[in-house]
């Protein structure tokens, strides 16, 4: 394993997003295809159920219900979030070839490089907090602190009911003890994120929609470091590896 130093009392607070800053994809959304394909009825009712679930995704207050729903379609049957994390360690195994290439290697360098400095880093994401440190052990970053949706069982399945995600994601980095006024840098992709950006003293947007750059720009300040650190179809200036 890697080897950091511990991070320092005084050190600045660095957060970073997961999906689309250190990993090209959304980790979330291609695990819980995967867990419907396991079974073609589960296939079958995401069909079904897409009429109603789709438009609940369009919608930064709705999403959430969205995702709930496909997720307890994908895990109906499971009893609580031990078996969905054993659930997600298969799935890391299965896919263990795409997931790793998935890592975006500037995105680690600069991680690295925060951790080096003994900074306080943790990651703040949407996906479960397994997914994220099984994806992280790639590349010997599990050590790193991650704070991530939780899941419930109800009626049968399980549904997200913490979700770590737009202005919820501060009250959860707050519920596990992070003093959110003291953010010194954010990086995140999202629009969603905004809320966490602008608590940072330092906010980075990484790997940005061409079409949220201007609102970025607007909300944060021209001069808001906007770099993309590999994903091929997003804006940003290109950052080299190494």
């Amino acid at each position: 394993m890697t080897s950091f130093p511990p991070p320092r009392a005084d050190a600045p607070l660095v957060v970073f997003d997961f999906d689309h800053t250190l990993y090209d994809g959304d980790s979330g959304q291609r695990m819980t295809t995967w867990l419907l394909g396991r079974n073609p009825l589960r296939i079958l009712a995401a069909i079904l159920a897409s009429p109603l679930l789709l438009p609940l995704l369009a919608f930064l207050p709705t999403r959430r219900h969205g995702i709930g729903g496909y997720l307890w379609i994908a895990t109906f049957g499971l009893r609580d979030y031990r078996d969905l994390n054993a659930l997600i360690d298969r799935y890391v195994a299965d896919q263990a070839p795409r997931l790793r290439k998935a890592l975006l290697p500037v995105a680690l360098a600069v991680l690295d490089r925060h951790l080096a400095a003994g900074d306080r880093v943790v990651i703040a994401t949407g996906a479960p907090p397994e997914l994220a440190h099984a994806i992280l052990a790639f590349v010997e970053r599990e050590q790193v602190p991650v704070v991530g949706s939780h899941e419930a069982p109800r009626l049968g399945g399980l549904v997200t009911i913490d979700h770590c995600h737009a202005r919820n994601k501060l009250r959860c980095l707050q519920r596990h003890g992070y003093d959110v006024d003291a953010i010194q840098i954010a990086y995140s992709d999202s629009s969603a994120d905004l809320p966490l950006l602008q608590a940072a003293r330092h906010p980075v947007v990484v790997n940005p929609r061409r079409g949220s750059m201007a609102m970025f720009r607007r909300e944060l300040g021209a001069d808001t470091p906007m770099p993309n650190w590999g994903c091929r179809h997003r804006g940003g200036t290109p950052v080299a590896a190494g």
